[in-house]
């Protein structure tokens, strides 16, 4: 009795959940990683929801972050429709494999293998090399014919900067693993959608990060549909997040134009190697 005494109300959790999901949705979008990637680790570690239905919800904060960003991003030209649905045509298909295979092992297992997950991405963010601001140096014959080009106003340098990709075929199959570790976890594909943009596409920065969250859009609703059907999907914890997410995606979304994206990538990057060192030694049972 005195335990149960001493545990919040029902109400503190929700709550505290939409404030952290606020914060989330601002630093998630200028970042390009999604607020799935964010939700999943610091969620599945801090708060006392079972995995499936934090992995189910983070489908849906990705979507809604995604969603909500993506107007104003179109409208700035720093996210392009036609480079992000091819891509995420193929995420999107290889994401409901991922779903399915996600929710068939242990949730202990997806809790280390989660950890060791984000712990890779924080290692790819940091020893990643940075992209140029400009585009590819040369697009190839596939990217002339999808015509993946395009152009952007960087407004903290006030330059109209054009912009086209290269190596498109290889790009795409990274898009199908992307996608399926994405619906495996319930991470979205944001941490894995901008180097690969980026570094391997040559995307600028900046178009990498907003085409990021129209592939995420596409990639998360449908493995986000596998969830729902098996009941992994709770409104106490979905309504909540996605509220704060959508907020706080508005807010990134006009902050992404003129932020240091270093300064946010530095915050995110701090994020992730507590979640992700926290959800590993959970799946380990060594920090309950």
């Amino acid at each position: 009795e005195a335990a149960a005494s001493a545990s919040p109300p029902w109400w503190v959790w929700p709550l505290g959940l939409f404030f952290a999901c606020f914060v989330m949705g601002i630093v998630a979008v200028p970042a390009g990683i999604g607020g799935g990637t964010l939700f999943v680790p610091i969620v599945g570690s801090f708060f006392p929801f079972h995995l499936d239905f934090v992995r189910g919800a983070g489908l849906l904060v990705a979507l809604a972050s995604a969603l909500s960003a993506g107007p104003m991003l179109l409208r700035s030209g720093l996210a392009s429709l036609r480079l992000a649905l091819p891509l995420g045509l193929l995420a999107s298909l290889s994401s409901i494999a991922g779903a399915r295979l996600g929710l068939a092992l242990p949730a202990q297992v997806v809790q280390v293998l989660l950890g060791a997950l984000v712990l890779g991405i924080v290692a790819l963010m940091w020893f990643a090399p940075r992209s140029h601001s400009g585009g590819a140096a040369r697009a190839d014959a596939l990217a002339d014919a999808l015509g993946l080009r395009g152009t952007y106003v960087d407004r903290a340098s006030a330059q109209v900067v054009p912009w086209h990709v290269r190596r498109t075929g290889l790009g795409m199959a990274l898009f199908v693993g992307i996608g399926l570790l994405g619906g495996m976890f319930g991470i979205g594909a944001g941490w894995a959608n901008v180097p690969a943009l980026s570094l391997v596409m040559g995307a600028p920065l900046k178009v990498a990060a907003g085409t990021s969250g129209l592939v995420l859009s596409l990639a998360s609703s449908s493995a986000a549909w596998v969830y729902l059907d098996q009941g992994a999907v709770l409104p106490a914890i979905v309504v909540p997040a996605v509220s704060g997410v959508m907020l706080g995606a508005r807010i990134g979304a006009r902050l992404l134009e003129v932020l240091d994206l270093a300064s946010v990538r530095r915050l995110v990057l701090a994020l992730l190697l507590f979640a992700g060192s926290r959800a590993l030694l959970k799946g380990l049972g060594v920090w309950s």
